[in-house]
């Protein structure tokens, strides 16, 4: 019983709690893993059989951390410790004949399920491009883990893409059937289905399963709230752990009223608060319970430090986003000195592309990091393959870009096709691209070949826009999937390099730019992997702790999102995902935001997030950066007017005195020494003076 002696008084009476339906509030930081896990060694001790204990959590991660704890506790136990789906495949494995399945049926992995559907599509007679086999994949999804009725179905499924989906949703489940085969989410339905159609199999899980354990209760979706009460509702020996407040996951189908509804849902349900934190200082303890009040649909707690006073939270409102990413180096390198170490520091952002300004900050600061949840900037697969599409337009003889993107987004050019003409450019010592005079591929040489001649008169950002357009990758990336969501998120970041790139230079040209970000795109490879600091974005960071966090962009349209001003609970979603970042903080919190910013290629000015005006003034530390005085047209010679003729003289502060060579639109063209040779420039860029 030695395993009792290091609980807090709510956490042994959580553990200590035997029959009937449970609640346990638990606050960010409270030791919900702890309890859970000596609940379960309890148990075992007082006489119920392990095997008779159900343990669900939502990752194989926390599956895993779990078990090992309970190893510790009791040695050899056979607690079924897992998550949904596993527990969810082993009731599939055991009644795959009751379902109408042989038993060594198929799990279809995303990939393959994308397949099937692009497939089905096509004999529908729909094009895959302008129905988007992601979105109709995403609606399946929905289908299933809402358990929907064809009537509900019929009900809500208006538009004529829903109706498609739902026409590709019936066929697809007749392709499952007939191959053997289920997919991700089958893995709740089909239990489920089970349960509610045959009430032996139901009342034989829950005479197995007599005592039940839910942790983060609060990310349930519909078919996993279904799973669970149907388990449970026999002996309703059910003890969930959860915070509302920490609730983040709505986009997923994540519904945190299941933890609000618990005591609906079960009479009798003992609630116990942890609200004893083991994490965070009374600074930010008192930060996040500021911010988080505001949320009307919510458990009432208040979080306790066991962890000091500490010190205020600090504020630093920057002018722009560079400025911004400064501060939070030049913090970095302070908190180094003090004996930090980097790998106890995280910035955490609302959006992955906001992360690009951070990374080049970092390395012209020499601060190790690495990305969580992502890849670096630069080595994001979609921007290699625009980096690529420019290469090409610069050299359409660079064989090694022409391989990545000849079929980006699909063109059916397969590998078969590339290898003749990579025999053929061997034979006849030519480019690829030289060699290309027929099918598919021709078409892909007439489109890099247009890209090259609108090239002349566009600028950077135009010439992003443009390649986005005519390529279809910008088509391919605007579905409902979040991931798509992301990867166009950072194509429409990457105008903010060009855009800057024009503002510092007023060039226009190609090679110059490509020379620019190889650099920086260079350094990024061979960053170290241990003692780093760690950027990501709040959804990655949920679980985590560290003794330093900076949170950045807190501005309105940032964090909170825009996209949450219009969906109902939108900003209460945005408000606990904003609590779960402060939460992750052990010793020193740093919040920043800017006067303006670059994004996606637009700069705006916006207005400091109301989470930070929903924080008590005594408990932050401000500070603003003296606001610079610009004139609003200093990129450009104070004569707009100016005109270039061919021939004109011009100094460029970089490049030096150059000849004009060529006017188009807002251009000009100029020839420099051999140094630096031929240029496109923005005509009346502050960089440029006419002679």
């Amino acid at each position: 019983m030695n395993y009792l002696n290091d609980l807090n008084e709510r956490q042994l009476e959580a553990v200590l709690h035997k029959d009937g339906p449970c609640l346990v509030i638990a606050g960010a930081g409270s030791g919900k893993t702890k309890v859970l896990t000596t609940r379960i060694a309890h148990l075992i001790n007082e006489g119920v059989n392990d095997y008779q204990i159900l343990a669900i959590t939502f990752t194989n991660k926390a599956a895993k951390e779990m078990r090992e704890r309970l190893e510790r506790l009791v040695p050899n136990n056979g607690t079924f410790l897992g998550t949904f789906h596993s527990l969810g495949l082993r009731i599939i494995r055991e009644n795959a004949m009751a379902l109408g399945m042989d038993r060594n049926f198929t799990i279809l992995d995303s990939d393959d399920v994308l397949s099937v559907i692009k497939k089905i599509i096509k004999e529908l007679g729909y094009d895959t491009k302008e129905i988007s086999p992601y979105y109709i994949r995403n609606r399946i999804s929905f289908i299933k883990n809402e358990m929907l009725s064809e009537i509900e179905i019929e009900k809500f499924f208006n538009t004529e893409v829903e109706k498609i989906a739902y026409q590709v949703y019936k066929e697809y489940q007749k392709i499952l059937k007939r191959n053997n085969s289920v997919d991700f989410d089958d893995l709740l339905v089909l239990p489920v289905k089970l349960f509610m159609e045959k009430k032996d199999i139901l009342e034989h899980y829950q005479n197995k399963y007599k005592y039940i354990l839910i942790d983060e209760y609060q990310d349930t979706n519909e078919v996993q709230y279904k799973f669970s009460k149907l388990l449970a509702n026999k002996y309703q020996n059910i003890f969930v752990v959860g915070d509302p407040d920490q609730s983040i996951y709505m986009f997923r189908g994540a519904n945190y009223k299941n933890i609000l509804n618990f005591e609906k849902d079960y009479h009798n349900t003992k609630v116990i608060p942890l609200e004893d934190n083991y994490r965070s200082t009374k600074m930010i303890l008192d930060a996040a319970n500021c911010v988080i009040k505001n949320n009307k649909e919510r458990k009432e707690k208040n979080l306790r430090s066991n962890c000091g006073e500490g010190v205020k939270i600090k504020y630093f409102r920057a002018y722009t986003e560079k400025d911004e990413a400064k501060r939070v180096t030049d913090e970095i390198k302070k908190l180094l000195d003090e004996g930090f170490k980097k790998k106890d520091i995280a910035v955490f952002y609302r959006t992955n592309a906001q992360s690009r300004v951070l990374e080049e900050e970092f390395l012209k600061s020499s601060i190790p990091y690495k990305v969580i949840g992502s890849f670096y900037f630069y080595n994001r697969k979609e921007i290699k393959d625009l980096i690529c599409y420019l290469r090409l337009i610069l050299n359409p003889h660079d064989d090694i870009s022409l391989r990545r993107v000849i079929n980006v987004p699909k063109r059916k050019i397969g590998n078969a096709t590339i290898a003749k003409l990579e025999e053929k450019a061997n034979i006849e010592n030519k480019s690829l691209f030289d060699v290309i005079s027929e099918g598919k591929e021709l078409k892909f040489k007439e489109l890099i070949c247009e890209l090259i001649a609108d090239s002349d008169s566009l600028s950077l950002t135009e010439l992003v826009d443009d390649i986005l357009e005519k390529t279809g990758l910008k088509d391919e990336l605007e579905t409902e999937n979040l991931e798509d969501e992301i990867r166009l998120d950072n194509l429409m970041e990457f105008r903010s390099i060009t855009a800057n790139f024009e503002e510092q230079t007023g060039s226009v040209n190609l090679q110059d730019f490509l020379e620019e970000i190889s650099l920086v795109a260079d350094m990024s490879l061979h960053e170290d992997d241990g003692d780093v600091v760690t950027l990501m974005t709040i959804h990655s960071a949920k679980g985590l702790e560290f003794d330093i966090v900076f949170l950045i962009g807190m501005e309105e349209g940032i964090f909170p999102h825009q996209n949450s001003f219009n969906e109902e609970g939108g900003v209460e979603e945005e408000r606990r995902l904003c609590y779960v970042g402060i939460t992750r903080a052990r010793k020193r919190l740093y919040l920043l935001n800017a006067k303006k910013r670059m994004l996606y290629g637009r700069e705006n000015a916006n207005i400091p997030s109301r989470f930070i005006s929903e924080i008590d003034e005594n408990l932050l530390e401000k500070e603003e950066k003296s606001e610079v005085k610009i004139d609003i047209d200093s990129k450009y010679n104070k004569d707009s007017d100016v005109e270039f003729r061919v021939g004109d003289i011009i100094l460029h502060e970089m490049y030096g005195r150059g000849v004009v060579i060529g006017i188009d639109k807002s251009l000009i063209t100029v020839a420099f020494n051999k140094q630096h040779g031929v240029k496109k420039l923005m005509k009346n860029h502050k960089s440029i003076r006419k002679v």
